[in-house]
């Protein structure tokens, strides 16, 4: 492998140190199942262990630093990928991977053979935000038949150029395109960081009161169905800004970002970035706004079905008996609500499954 370690300009890495770098880092050694708290672009104490443990697994100097030997070892096994992705820099990858202006231009023109893309992308040399853009949109198209597509695609020269090294520098766009992929926005997204259906995760005392209501729905004989108990900040980023883009009320470029979410917002036509956000909405089966705190968040809101059989007596929390009879759905019967009300537990009228600790 001849390949220019000096194209990507890899600063030194430790304590203290900052940036999309450090962040780049912190995905790498996470992936590699090297423990780090929070991939947030900050090297402490935890990344510092991290690194440590990583130079002892690797026969390397064991200094906590990320230097030249770190960066060779550690290039091996993939890290100019998570360079590229992180830092944006696929400009110095191709370069990194021996493609010059000619080569980068081959390229250009070969995505956009590939998937057709629309508008074509400018074959200038540049590969810039937009060819970056390109890459991630070809490989959602063409998939699996990525990289045998763009062997096949670029041209006789750039493979003479690139020589022995040509199956290796595939080998990382191709990966390098399809961790691009993986990124962006989309109906996946909703498999990721899950709501809790659990009760035991509500915060104490709300946790307490809505066990004394569900006991007396189960000692009434109701059927109880849980669709939602905590939901993660996570979650509710994703759920939020997937919203507001597919309303075009924030642009995709303008989202912000949030730690250990790894999800990018932004495709190759602004089109594209709108269709995957209502993909996630439909998928989320979101109905209003989500906001980025609320009730489930706190740990104080339970969304939840509750049905029964003919004439429900259940015990309000005074201990009198309460008969229920039609509509037989927590969604719709405003006795049950009362008597969720009596222990602590209120209904959200205007969101069907929605109860909390203060209705809201």
């Amino acid at each position: 492998m001849s390949f220019q370690l000096q194209a990507l300009q890899l600063p030194t890495l430790k304590k203290q140190s900052e940036g999309l770098i450090v962040t780049a880092w912190q995905k790498f050694l996470l992936d590699n199942e090297f423990s780090i708290a929070a991939v947030d672009g900050d090297f402490g104490n935890i990344t510092d262990q991290a690194t440590r443990e990583y130079q002892a697994s690797n026969v390397l100097t064991v200094t906590g630093i990320v230097d030249t030997a770190t960066y060779k070892k550690a290039l091996e096994q993939g890290f100019a990928i998570y360079f590229a992705i992180y830092t944006d820099g696929g400009k110095k990858l191709l370069t990194y991977l021996n493609f010059g202006e000619n080569e980068v231009k081959d390229l250009q023109q070969s995505l956009t053979a590939i998937a057709r893309l629309n508008p074509p992308l400018v074959a200038d040399g540049d590969f810039g935000l937009n060819s970056t853009k390109a890459l991630s949109e070809t490989y959602k198209k063409r998939d699996i038949n990525f990289r045998a597509e763009l062997a096949q695609q670029l041209s006789n020269t750039t493979k003479t150029k690139l020589g022995i090294d040509l199956e290796l520098a595939l080998d990382n766009i191709t990966e390098y395109a399809k961790r691009l992929r993986q990124r962006l926005s989309g109906k996946d997204w909703v498999n990721f960081f899950p709501d809790s259906d659990l009760i035991d995760d509500l915060a104490s005392p709300f946790r307490q009161k809505v066990q004394a209501f569900e006991q007396a729905l189960k000692n009434a004989g109701a059927n109880i169905s849980i669709a939602s108990v905590f939901r993660p900040s996570e979650r509710a980023y994703l759920m939020h800004y997937s919203f507001r883009i597919s309303t075009n009320e924030i642009a995709a470029k303008d989202v912000p970002p949030m730690p250990n979410v790894d999800i990018n917002w932004l495709h190759y036509t602004g089109t594209a970035s709108v269709l995957a956000a209502k993909e996630m909405v439909s998928a989320y089966n979101i109905a209003f706004r989500p906001v980025l705190t609320s009730r489930h968040t706190q740990r104080l809101a339970i969304d939840w079905e509750i049905t029964w059989l003919g004439t429900l007596k259940i015990k309000n929390a005074s201990g009198a008996i309460v008969s229920i009879d039609q509509p037989r759905t927590s969604y719709e019967n405003s006795t049950l609500w009362q008597v969720g009300r009596s222990y602590g537990v209120m209904k959200l009228s205007s969101d069907r499954p929605h109860w909390s600790n203060d209705g809201h």
